[in-house]
């Protein structure tokens, strides 16, 4: 019978190690105090992972794992490393296809040429992660990255100092990411860390700032470039709006003034609106058809209507164009 005391790593999940206890009170791969910087553990970790052995909480700072292959074909879920510590661990053409890295560390790994194609990194660090020719397709961070969450939550603190330190990391890793992604030629997530790049830059702005303002005007306006859609809800925005102010304040039609009266029956208001939203379309467009004519205020409204018009028509060509052709 083995009375050797075992490893006392228990992951948060539950998962107890059953490696033997080299002294310190963890076994070889759990133990932090263990200097592994330059130890080539490549063949040696995946004989541990094919024989069953714990990869949560693994502590491989500094290992070399060049080379590691961590694939479990014909099986649904890959290995779960979750909770361990990759910080500057060389992990170049690694394949880690489908495997789950979350609450963990991947601080300054070296992953050039190595595969994370279906990897779930939620909660993870990312920090200045080497990702040249690395294959991200199909990564899944979560809603958030972990330096994002623990920036709202300094905020929340109201730790001003604190929270832009941690957006600007977020920024850091999302410019990692859409660099990866452009290089892989996966355009349509490059676009998506591009959006959210822009968005922790806003956020290091500071409250009613000019830059802030501009930046949250340009976001609404078409997601800083990315999303033609915002561009759509705007201009729809803009003919509602307008057209409610040509309703209350009054248009020309027919040689006289229409316009909201609440001596009106509802079917003369109705009437009245849509012709209102009929002229708005087509101020908006600049068509200017000319059987409705704008009079005292209104002229104001139909000339900023008209120029955002063509303002908003052109942006959302080129947007549209711009995530089309990718």
């Amino acid at each position: 019978m083995n009375n050797k005391p075992l490893c006392q790593y228990e992951s948060p999940d539950g998962h107890q190690c059953q490696e033997i206890d080299m002294g310190s009170g963890y076994c070889f791969w759990h133990d932090s105090k263990f200097d592994k910087s330059g130890l080539e553990l490549t063949q040696k970790l995946e004989r541990y992972a094919k024989r069953g052995g714990l990869l949560q909480g693994l502590e491989l700072k500094r290992a070399n794992l060049e080379g590691l292959n961590l694939v479990k074909f014909d099986h649904h879920e890959g290995y779960d490393l979750s909770y361990s510590n990759f910080y500057r661990a060389n992990l170049q053409g690694a394949h880690l296809f489908n495997s789950t890295i979350e609450h963990a560390s991947l601080m300054k790994a070296d992953l050039r040429d190595a595969n994370l194609h279906c990897c779930k990194l939620e909660n993870t660090n990312l920090l200045g992660m080497k990702l040249d020719k690395t294959r991200i397709d199909n990564l899944y961070l979560g809603d958030k990255l972990l330096q994002e969450k623990q920036a709202h939550e300094a905020l929340k603190q109201q730790d001003l100092d604190e929270a832009n330190d941690l957006f600007l990391q977020s920024e850091e890793i999302y410019r990692l990411l859409r660099k990866g992604a452009e290089q892989q030629g996966l355009f349509e997530m490059a676009g998506k860390y591009t959006y959210s790049e822009l968005r922790m830059r806003h956020a290091q702005y500071p409250k009613f700032s000019k830059r802030r303002l501009v930046s949250s005007f340009v976001d609404m306006l078409c997601g800083y470039g990315e999303k033609p859609e915002n561009v759509i809800r705007f201009s729809l925005g803009m003919i509602i709006t307008c057209a409610i102010c040509y309703f209350l304040f009054g248009i020309n039609y027919n040689d006289g003034l229409i316009q909201f009266s609440s001596q009106a029956s509802w079917s003369d208001n109705l009437s009245t609106l849509l012709n209102c939203i009929y002229f708005s379309v087509v101020t908006f467009t600049t068509l200017g058809y000319g059987d409705i004519t704008p009079t005292g205020i209104t002229r104001l409204v139909a000339t900023v209507e008209a120029f955002t018009g063509s303002f908003s028509l052109a942006l959302f060509v080129v947007v549209f164009v711009k995530r089309m052709t990718r």
